[in-house]
């Protein structure tokens, strides 16, 4: 099989910069575009160059129609007003659309489900596989432990992220409410000040710290009658999200137009 052909966007930011890297350094894909915002600084700068990788014969443009026409899949790590609009570009085009942005509201959901008719979409608040196989074991832990353990998500970021809580906060908060058989849109919790009364069963809890270069950190905490389970992960690289994406973009290739999170891509959607 010829080498996937993948297209980056925001690809002068830092996690453009790993994305480019990363397919940089797999075998069986080659970088075939790099998308920037209109008057970003980077256009016209060979990507290659710009990550560090060496010289790659892509120059940064603003055209993201241009680039999609000789691509097979994108790696889309920007905005969710960007997401939404790259997704109905890949919609038309047919390509594998890797989306790992977060702060993605269920309108922004809605539209990604539509494109995912015509295009293979792979979506996850957090590319890794760690947190993946986390969010497998938080599904199965609270379906075992039952509504005597009540289900608590602790995240920390760096002081520049924008969105809270993190899209792996959410994503682990999902798996929980999975496994006890809830909404989590009807039962989580996203602050507490004052007076709250007592805490009701089943619902699912968030905390958000904010501070310095964290990359990034959660943990799932179920704290029941004399004894608590906590599950825990601690990113210490991005590149891991940046592999990541590049895996889930060489899967996606083989599928057919839907639908995917990172659960498929690793074979655990049913742990």
């Amino acid at each position: 099989m010829t080498e996937m052909r993948l297209v980056v966007v925001g690809a002068a930011g830092r996690m453009g910069r790993m994305l480019i890297q990363a397919i940089h350094e797999t075998d069986g894909c080659r970088l075939a575009g790099a998308i920037e915002r209109g008057g970003s600084v980077a256009l016209g700068q060979d990507a290659g160059l710009l990550a560090g990788v060496g010289k790659a014969g892509i120059e940064i443009t603003d055209d993201p129609a241009l680039a999609f026409i000789e691509a097979d899949g994108v790696l889309d790590f920007s905005a969710p007003a960007a997401t939404v609009a790259f997704a109905d570009l890949a919609a038309k085009t047919g390509l594998v659309h890797v989306v790992g942005t977060t702060g993605l509201s269920e309108d922004d959901f809605g539209r990604l489900r539509a494109a995912a008719r015509r295009a293979r979409v792979v979506q996850s608040g957090n590319m890794s596989l760690g947190v993946n196989l986390l969010a497998g074991l938080v599904r199965k832990v609270a379906a075992t432990l039952g509504p005597d353990f009540d289900i608590e998500v602790l995240e920390m970021h760096h002081r520049m992220k924008v969105d809270a809580p993190s899209g792996t906060a959410l994503l682990l908060g999902e798996a929980a409410a999975q496994g006890r058989g809830v909404s989590l849109k009807e039962r989580s919790v996203r602050t507490r000040d004052g007076h709250t009364g007592p805490r009701r069963d089943n619902d699912i809890g968030f905390a958000t710290l904010r501070g310095g270069s964290v990359v990034g950190e959660h943990s799932v905490i179920f704290a029941g009658p004399g004894e608590r389970v906590e599950l825990t992960h601690r990113a210490e690289d991005r590149a891991i999200f940046a592999r990541g994406a590049v895996r889930a973009a060489l899967w996606g290739r083989d599928q057919k137009p839907g639908y995917y999170t990172m659960a498929d891509v690793l074979g655990l959607a049913n742990l």
